[in-house]
């Protein structure tokens, strides 16, 4: 499996609302993306099948192909590492992006050497309707805690990624 570098700036995220769309997202995005594969409205037989067709467009594009789901999982899979939290830390050569939404999360993905922490969510998102939100003051302090890049998640889009000043961002909807 060949790491992509740098770390990609943009990041798809895939579930269930943008499943119908997601090869035309996919071939959207600009060259050496990140993309995370969540799909858990699937069956474990039907996300596998599903992600072994994405690959290909994503080692096309020469996206990062990362999976939420364990290590053993990416390893079968062939993807270049996993999203998720501390349980989810690779023990081989895989990547991990983190996930974190407060500064104990954040320690823990500098503690244990996460590659990215994807921070979340910054803004309003269909994915939490009504949830508390970090916004841009709080978001930018919990990012400074962080050793390693951090990508925005949540609500995202061009236009938030802009209002935000921040170059790293990943979105489901804002994407799709």
């Amino acid at each position: 499996m060949a790491h992509i570098k740098p770390l990609p700036e943009l990041w798809l995220i895939s579930d269930a609302r943008n499943d119908a769309v997601l090869e035309d997202a996919i071939a959207r995005l600009p060259k050496g993306s990140g993309f995370v594969f969540r799909h858990y409205h699937l069956w474990p037989d039907e996300r596998a099948t599903r992600f072994a067709a994405l690959l290909p467009m994503l080692r096309d594009g020469g996206h990062w192909a990362i999976v939420s789901d364990s290590v053993s999982t990416a390893e079968e899979w062939g993807a270049d590492g996993v999203y998720g939290a501390l349980d989810a830390i690779p023990t081989s050569d895989l990547r991990w992006i983190a996930t974190a939404h407060n500064e104990g999360e954040i320690v823990d993905a500098n503690r244990y050497g996460a590659d990215a922490v994807m921070l979340s969510p910054v803004f309003p998102t269909r994915s939490h309707p009504g949830g508390d939100t970090l916004g841009v003051d709080r978001f930018r302090q919990l990012a400074a805690l962080s050793k390693v890049p951090v990508i925005a998640l949540g609500g995202m889009n061009t236009s938030r990624a802009e209002q935000l000043g921040w170059p790293r961002w990943a979105a489901i909807d804002g994407l799709s």
